[in-house]
C-alpha cells in the first residue's frame, strides 16, 4: 500500500512547554485516519504542523516521500495537502462559487496584461475555472446556490462549501478539523456518508480530528489517540475503543456517544 503521509518523532515546544512530542503516524493511499484525544491533547497543534502553520521543533513530515518541513503554507497546499478548520473560514460576503474559485488561483497561468486586455488565454482559463467550480459545487450539492452569498448558507452547507474549496486545490491528502462541529445528528450522518463518497470520487487520503465518537469510530480505517501531546494508542477502531489507556484518557466520556 502506497504511503501518502509519514510523520516521525514530531514535536513542538512553546517556550519551555512541550506541546507535542514524539508523534509518529502514517496515512496510506485511500485511508481515512482519525486523530482523537481529550481537549488540549495537541490535535490541532499537530494539524498546524502538518500544514506549516507551525514549524516543528523536532521530527520529520513527508508527503509522498518529499519533506514539507519549512515550506510556506501555500507551498504545502501546492504539494497536495488541503485543510478545513474547526471554525469555518469562508469569505462570507462573496458568492459561493467565488469562494471555490479563489482556491483555484494556483491553476491560473495568465498574466496581468492578459487579464487587463482580456486576451484569449484569459477567457480560456476563466472558463475552465468556472466549469471546474460548478463541478465541485455539484459534488457537494450547492450548485443551485452558486450565486448566493456564503453567509446566507445554513451551517451544514457552509461546511460543505469549505470542503469544496479544499477539493479545488486537487489535494492528495485532505485534513478535516472537527468537520461535524455544530451539526445536528442528521447532518452528521449525511456528513459521514459524504466523506466516504469524496474519498472514492477524488481518490483521497483523509486525516480527521473529530470529537463525535460515532463518526470517527464508524468511518476511520485506523485511529491515533493523543493525550498531553503524546500518542497513547493506535490501531483499528475496535481495538482503540477497548484500550484501557484510551478509556482512562476519556474518563467520564462515553466513547459510544
Amino acid at each position: 500500500m502506497t504511503q501518502i503521509l509519514k510523520v516521525e518523532n514530531l514535536g513542538i515546544t512553546f517556550g519551555g512547554l512541550k506541546a507535542v512530542q514524539g508523534v509518529n503516524l502514517s496515512v496510506n493511499q485511500g485511508e481515512i485516519i482519525g486523530l482523537i484525544g481529550p481537549n488540549g491533547a495537541g490535535k490541532t497543534t499537530v494539524f498546524n504542523m502538518l500544514t506549516n502553520v507551525y514549524q516543528p521543533t523536532t521530527g520529520s513530515i513527508e508527503l509522498e516521500g518529499r519533506s514539507i518541513v519549512g515550506k510556506k503554507t501555500y507551498e504545502t497546499t501546492g504539494m497536495g495537502i488541503a485543510r478545513t478548520f474547526q471554525n469555518i473560514r469562508l469569505f462570507k460576503d462573496i458568492s459561493v462559487i467565488d469562494n471555490v474559485k479563489i482556491a483555484m488561483d494556483q491553476s491560473i497561468h495568465y498574466n496581468m496584461m492578459e487579464s487587463i486586455l482580456r486576451l484569449p488565454r484569459y477567457w480560456k482559463e476563466e472558463a475552465e475555472v468556472d466549469q471546474r467550480a460548478h463541478e465541485l459545487l455539484k459534488v457537494v450539492g450547492l450548485d443551485d446556490l452558486a450565486q448566493s452569498k456564503a453567509r446566507n448558507l445554513p451551517y451544514g452547507q457552509q461546511r460543505r462549501l469549505e470542503i469544496a474549496r479544499a477539493l479545488a486545490t486537487d489535494p492528495r491528502l485532505l485534513i478535516l478539523d472537527e468537520p461535524a462541529a455544530g451539526m445536528n445528528p442528521q447532518e452528521t450522518v449525511e456528513l459521514t456518508e459524504f466523506i466516504r463518497e469524496i474519498r472514492e470520487q477524488f481518490d483521497l487520503s483523509i486525516l480527521l480530528i473529530e470529537h463525535h465518537m460515532n463518526l470517527v469510530m464508524g468511518i476511520s480505517d485506523r485511529i491515533y489517540v493523543l493525550e498531553f501531546g503524546k500518542l497513547i494508542a493506535e490501531g483499528i477502531p475496535e481495538a482503540v475503543q477497548m484500550d484501557q489507556r484510551v478509556i482512562d484518557a476519556y474518563l467520564g466520556v462515553d466513547l459510544d456517544a
